[in-house]
């Protein structure tokens, strides 16, 4: 029986990480659809906010762009892919936030297209909250039958 090779342990604690974001993100934007426009009306309205924004999800983004080198199975796909889209964002938000804005506006416009987007990313995120806290399967090592050392006796 063929068997997947098992997470990294680095993979799993950005899984750790990032799913239960991606998760609870995801949903609670989707339960909130009707203030989605007001909100990004409210956050466009000053120019300091997306900037900060910016900053903080360009550090994040970099922080797992630079300590999770994986891309070898699925989680660890998801985990980099995410890092690098999470990079792009922040860059985005600090060089051209009005631009990045006019497409989260124009997203908005398409519901069903941006809720789609989202079931996805939290669908990815449960994904990525399983492989994290699941409890990995114990490697079972063969057992060499060894003869037991001689020791010197005391008396």
């Amino acid at each position: 029986m063929r068997t997947s090779p098992p997470t990294p342990p680095r993979t799993r604690m950005f899984a750790r990480v990032i799913g239960p974001f991606l998760v609870i993100v995801t949903v609670t934007a989707i339960a909130r659809t009707s203030e989605m426009r007001t909100l990004l009306t409210e956050f466009r309205a000053n120019f300091v906010w997306p900037w900060v924004a910016g900053a903080f999800t360009l550090l994040i983004g970099l922080v797992v762009v630079a300590l999770h080198r994986h891309w070898r199975g699925a989680p660890a796909i998801i985990v980099s892919a995410v890092g690098w889209m999470t990079t792009l964002k922040g860059f985005l938000l600090m060089a051209f936030p009005q631009t990045y804005l006019g497409f989260a506006s124009d997203a908005i416009d398409a519901p069903a297209w941006w809720q789609g987007t989202f079931i996805v990313m939290a669908l990815a995120g449960l994904y990525l909250t399983f492989i994290g806290w699941a409890p990995t399967p114990r490697q079972t090592s063969p057992q060499t039958a060894s003869r037991p050392k001689d020791l010197p006796r005391a008396a």
